[in-house]
């Protein structure tokens, strides 16, 4: 039987809880914060997110995606929200996730649901940056996850890598660490298995072309579908009216094989409904998102999710 199903990733654009958290710069994302974050729009938020994860890959797959990496997460609190709301419930998902030290306490995190993904170890990776004055620059993990994927073994490195708040070019050295992180990771997974089916994925603040991505992190060994995506001017996040496809998924060129009881990668897309834009006015087009500066719009995040489909051989 050919099963057709679908893995995706979505940055969900500050999904905090209402609680300030001492050790994380979270208060504006607290009743009495900048916005005003109250438990009524932290439930249309969880709302949103979970309706729109219910909807990705539903056009050829039965089920919304078998797993889903994600970034700019809180805490557990959110993830157990998010999973446990009624448009994700009957899917039965679980969740890995570690605090990571990044200074707003935004992490990365990976739901899977558990009836076709077996959850065997996973880890986390922190990312030592140095900044310009000598201190340790604070941001995201690396999350590696390792199951079997309907019975087949599979890895996935989830990623959120270091903005680019100064400057694409200030700042490319901190994508690069990153790249050169995931690489070490790579190489820690072919020591267990030399044959091992990788997915890398996460929203890397660069382009499939960019530096950190085209020159460092790519290889023969790896393939980059997004880069098809990106030459068709598609894109996944918009600044200054431009469009950047930041959230990627790379996988191992041993997905694309056709041998027998195989997993094999199909396609990959961004999903850009109409209900996730803006409608009208200079935004149309764009990603519908929670804020407009410290205006609650009410919408999903400032990231379309991207998504691949597979099929089981």
């Amino acid at each position: 039987m050919h099963k057709l199903f679908s893995a995706a990733f979505y940055n969900l654009e500050n999904l905090f809880d209402t609680a300030h958290d001492e050790y994380t710069l979270d208060e504006d994302y607290t009743p009495n914060g900048e916005f005003q974050w109250s438990e009524d729009r932290y439930n249309r938020k969880i709302q949103n997110l979970a309706n729109v994860i219910s909807k990705i890959g539903r056009k050829q797959s039965e089920l919304p995606p078998v797993f889903i990496g994600v970034a700019e997460v809180e805490n557990d609190t959110c993830l157990e929200d998010l999973i446990n709301d009624e448009k994700l419930k009957p899917h039965q998902y679980d969740f890995v996730h570690y605090n990571s030290p990044d200074e707003r306490g935004i992490d990365v995190a990976f739901l899977y649901q558990k009836k076709h993904f077996e959850l065997i170890y996973s880890d986390n990776y922190p990312l030592m940056l140095i900044d310009n004055s000598g201190d340790r620059d604070y941001t995201r993990d690396v999350l590696l996850v390792h199951g079997k994927l309907f019975g087949k073994p599979v890895y996935i490195i989830v990623n959120h890598w270091p903005s680019r708040n100064n400057g694409a070019n200030s700042s490319d050295y901190k994508r690069v660490q990153a790249a050169k992180l995931v690489i070490d990771i790579i190489n820690d997974i072919y020591k267990e298995n030399e044959k091992a089916k990788i997915i890398i994925m996460g929203d890397f603040n660069d382009d499939p072309n960019s530096n950190s991505i085209k020159n460092i992190l790519m290889s023969d060994a790896f393939f980059n579908p997004m880069l098809a995506l990106q030459q068709n001017k598609k894109g996944s996040v918009r600044y200054s009216n431009k469009w950047f496809l930041f959230d990627q998924i790379i996988m191992s060129d041993n997905l694309l094989n056709k041998s027998p009881d195989q997993l094999k990668f199909i396609s990959a897309e961004i999903f850009d409904d109409h209900f996730l834009q803006e409608l009208k006015g200079k935004r149309k087009g764009s990603p519908k998102r929670t804020y407009i500066g410290k205006w609650h719009l009410g919408g999903y995040s400032d990231h379309f999710p991207v998504f691949t489909y597979f099929k089981i051989i």
